[in-house]
């Protein structure tokens, strides 16, 4: 095997935390997990059956505490987002949200994303991909343990319409350089909606820790790509 397919293999969507889950976070995956969950199977779903329609998909990556995601979800609400995450209690607190707010246009996984991405997404059945703040590893020697690199969106792009996007986020400006490089790598297949970064879409909300660094003097950069 290869350096390149060892790499290639090795790939994880986020970092595994476990976390505190609080009672009323397992409750609420207890009680809510047949209508809101989708359990990982090592073979292709049918998205519009899981949603019992024939609507939009996006693929959420990454949702953190689910409170981003849930607006996202009420601002679009034609729009139905496969959310997937492994981080337990924010598992738990999107779907505490969900029910609280009867949100139905969200399901939700606690998978990894590579795996899913490659066992059960079938090709052409997302519109949209979301990948906000995903775990940087800053440093640079790191880069190749960063979610965002030419193999995973390798994995994605088949996923994906024509004419379908994806949208990426962080607040580690190095992380942002290679986002760009990365999509840019892509040109006979994606096409930049800027000349670099874009403005950030009207469905992306501030998250409290977006806002809190911003008034530290930090930048948040947004990516966002169409599949020509």
């Amino acid at each position: 095997m290869t350096e390149q397919e060892i790499h290639r293999r090795s790939i994880k969507s986020f970092v595994l935390r476990q976390g505190h889950m609080t009672a009323a976070q397992q409750k609420a995956i207890d009680d809510n997990w047949a209508d809101f969950g989708v359990d990982y199977i090592n073979e292709k779903i049918n998205l519009n059956q899981k949603f019992g329609r024939d609507n939009p998909k996006v693929l959420e990556i990454g949702f953190g505490m689910g409170v981003a995601t849930a607006q996202i979800a009420q601002t679009l609400p034609e729009t139905d987002f496969l959310a997937i995450d492994v981080h337990g209690p924010g598992v738990g607190n999107l779907c505490k949200i969900m029910a609280e707010q009867n949100i139905r246009n969200i399901k939700v996984m606690r998978h990894d994303a590579v795996e899913v991405v490659e066992n059960m997404l079938s090709d052409n059945s997302l519109y949209g991909i979301h990948i906000f703040f995903p775990d940087p590893w800053h440093k640079k020697r790191h880069n190749k343990r960063r979610l965002i690199q030419i193999p995973f969106i390798e994995k994605l792009l088949p996923k994906l319409q024509s004419g379908g996007y994806i949208h990426l986020a962080t607040d580690w400006e190095e992380y942002a350089v290679q986002m760009l490089e990365v999509l840019s790598s892509f040109p006979e297949t994606l096409q930049n909606t800027a000349a670099d970064y874009a403005p950030t879409p009207s469905y992306r909300p501030e998250t409290k820790f977006e806002a809190r660094g911003k008034r530290l003097g930090h930048g948040v950069w947004d990516l966002v790509f169409v599949k020509k």
